[in-house]
């Protein structure tokens, strides 16, 4: 498939349907557009011209949307939504891009929006997340993983696990836990599939892997992910416990504001000299 290219001619025909309130004819154009390309377009638009646009998306297109878009422009959506719309767009998100961006919202409008959330088990996690500071592994992890108990066996693990992926965008790994939460190994998906079902998963479990604590500072976490080559790391509170993880796609946005952050020191130091 081609990558998509905003041109000014485009953005010209978009706003000619936007002022036009050609609404079926926008909804169609978007249908094809990849939710990356919809927040560019979006951010090219004038506020008005955003919003209206967002507003014409389907609930699953819009809450990701949600996520890419610049900060004013994302205000202004946001501005424009009730605190029920907003919830019906958060429980579309991963627990970490929905407390981002509920941590943007006015106090009172939080409460608003946690309190319309109608998954509240997902409204939890969210909460909980809030709590972290944001230059934090915590602020940075999402409560959806799939963890199975080391007393269960391998019958029961794959029941559970059916049932937690429902829940997970995408299976990274598959952690191991004692009854008090605390993280004890992975399990691989071979030794899964190729023990017996009777098999308790306290001895098929890999007793190693590498994870990072709540408190965490994010540029640690890159540099662990990125040195050990990890689509995945588990996060853990003080005592051990898994509370979350974090992804490589997580971790991108920390890596960039630091190469920026670096370039922008030798750009400094280079106009001094």
């Amino acid at each position: 498939m081609a990558s998509f290219k905003l041109t000014d001619e485009l953005l010209v025909q978009i706003q000619d349907l936007i002022s036009d309130h050609k609404d079926s004819k926008l909804v169609s154009l978007m249908e094809e557009v990849h939710y990356a390309d919809v927040a560019e377009i979006a951010n090219e638009l004038n506020e008005e011209e955003a919003v209206y646009l967002i507003k014409l998306l389907d609930s699953d297109k819009t809450s990701v949307v949600l996520t890419e878009l610049d900060d004013d422009v994302r205000e202004a959506v946001l501005n424009n939504l009730s605190s029920k719309e907003i919830a019906e767009e958060i429980e579309e998100l991963d627990t970490d891009d929905a407390a981002d961006i509920i941590a943007e919202l006015p106090d009172d409008i939080v409460q608003e929006v946690i309190s319309e959330i109608e998954d509240r088990e997902h409204a939890q996690d969210i909460v909980e997340l809030l709590k972290y500071p944001e230059d934090s592994a915590g602020g940075l992890m999402a409560k959806e993983l799939v963890k199975v108990n080391e007393n269960w066996n391998v019958l029961t693990c794959v029941k559970e696990m059916r049932a937690q992926a429902e829940n997970v965008t995408r299976v990274h790994s598959i952690y191991v836990v004692d009854d008090k939460e605390t993280l004890l190994g992975r399990l691989s998906l071979k030794d899964l599939l190729t023990t017996s079902t009777t098999t308790p998963i306290r001895d098929v479990y890999i007793p190693k892997v590498d994870s990072v604590n709540v408190n965490e500072d994010p540029e640690e976490v890159a540099k662990i992910m990125s040195k050990y080559d990890l689509e995945a790391i588990p996060v853990t509170d003080d005592l051990g416990r898994l509370v979350g993880r974090i992804t490589i796609d997580d971790i991108v946005d920390v890596i960039k504001e630091e190469a920026d952050k670096d370039y922008q020191l030798a750009a400094g130091i280079s106009l001094s000299v």
